[in-house]
């Protein structure tokens, strides 16, 4: 007898295995003790989101005004989004309008609404591998179909492999960076490159082909890399992003979409995106997070302490490094992509497994033969694992 849907079963079985190793990583805190436990899994931010939050969140709680807390246009409050257009105009070199702005539920609920918004069924949506695994459901929640291109050896955009993978029925190419899982920052030239290409085809196929921009982490950069801005290089581009990261508020689902304001159609995709936030049942970002998250960024340009980050990315690295692990360095993000020291990256995922150690296999991320570590962890949990690791590898050989 079939309770649910044949597609949401399927889904089931198919389910990330950045969840699953989550779960299994709370059964072995449950039977070993957490202290015993190395749970690279997940990217839950552990660095505690900035003072300013706090002192203007509990500000704001403490106001009794009914109106902080009514229904408010789909797109979200006016005068938060003028302030971030303000801001994000700085940020991004553009002159950005309230118009182009939506606040959303978190990036997940801005990409949600930009690929409804843009796709008829069975139009195909480019992921690079490796990709963030979820990007496969939301294509999918819309009707889509994914292409997969692999990235080069050095995880930098393959444009030859963009290019196999274009066809009449590409509509959007999501590219995400810093990149979750590798951290890899894309250069100016090769999202030029990119660009060119999508232009040429965009002409042939007579409908833009968008670029949807994921950037939860471009404030978590290390050193001086720069991180071009593609509203200043493609004109069908829709950036999204969320507070997830750069205030350690994943709970909180608070983010935004913004159409570039060059995109020959943005008041169509605009007004198609305002209504998508309320059929999709997101209605509107949180009223109190579109303020609290409004105020921080404009007035006090707040972030997390991304030194932190470097920090465990630096610990982490140099002792797997040391041991013989291959990793390239990330550039941003809070992950490292180590190449398997066996080609079935699932199996020594199961070794690491043995050892307490809880990493998400590369499949997960469409690259096999790789694992990702999220280091947002304790620098004890840091410490504790190294001789897991060393063990892991060891038994591996």
């Amino acid at each position: 007898m079939n309770y649910i849907s044949k597609k949401i079963k399927k889904q089931l079985t198919h389910s990330s295995w950045i969840r699953k190793m989550f779960e299994t990583g709370n059964e072995l805190k449950q039977k070993f003790g957490a202290d015993n436990v190395y749970d690279f899994s997940l990217g839950n931010p552990d660095a505690p989101p900035p003072e300013a939050f706090f002192e203007y969140y509990s500000k704001l709680c403490s106001e009794r005004k009914p109106e902080n807390h009514s229904y408010m246009p789909n797109a979200g409050y006016a005068d938060i989004r003028q302030k971030l257009a303000v801001r994000l105009s700085d940020i991004y070199a553009k002159r950005i309008s309230p118009n182009n702005l939506i606040m959303t539920s978190g990036a997940a609920g801005a990409i949600n609404i930009a690929l409804k918004s843009i796709l008829n069924k069975n139009d195909e949506v480019i992921l690079i591998a490796p990709y963030f695994a979820e990007y496969i459901f939301y294509v999918d929640n819309h009707n889509g179909q994914i292409e997969i291109a692999d990235s080069t050896k050095d995880f930098d955009i393959d444009i030859s492999n963009i290019e196999k993978s274009i066809s009449n029925k590409t509509a959007a190419i999501i590219i995400n960076s810093p990149n979750n899982p590798t951290g890899k920052i894309y250069s100016e030239s090769n999202l030029i490159q990119l660009a060119d290409l999508l232009k040429k085809h965009s002409k042939i196929n007579g409908r833009p082909i968008y670029i949807i921009s994921d950037e939860p982490y471009r404030n978590i950069v290390y050193g001086d890399k720069p991180i071009p801005s593609i509203l200043n290089i493609y004109p069908d581009s829709i950036i999204v992003n969320s507070y997830s990261k750069e205030l350690s508020l994943p709970g909180e689902r608070i983010g935004y979409a913004l159409i570039n304001p060059d995109c020959e159609g943005k008041q169509e995709l605009f007004d198609a995106m305002v209504m998508c936030n309320r059929v999709l049942g997101f209605v509107n970002a949180s009223a109190t997070m579109q303020r609290v998250v409004g105020t921080l960024v404009y007035e006090s340009a707040v972030q997390v302490d991304k030194i932190l980050y470097e920090r465990r990315r630096n610990m982490l690295y140099e002792y797997l490094t040391s041991v013989g692990y291959e990793i390239y360095k990330p550039e941003g993000a809070f992950y490292l992509f180590v190449k398997s020291p066996i080609d079935d990256d699932v199996k020594f995922k199961d070794i690491l497994l043995k050892q307490n150690i809880l990493a998400v296999p590369g499949t997960g991320f469409g690259r096999s033969g790789y694992f990702r570590l999220a280091y947002c962890v304790g620098e004890k949990t840091i410490l504790g694992s190294f001789p897991g690791f060393k063990k892991a590898l060891e038994k591996a050989k």
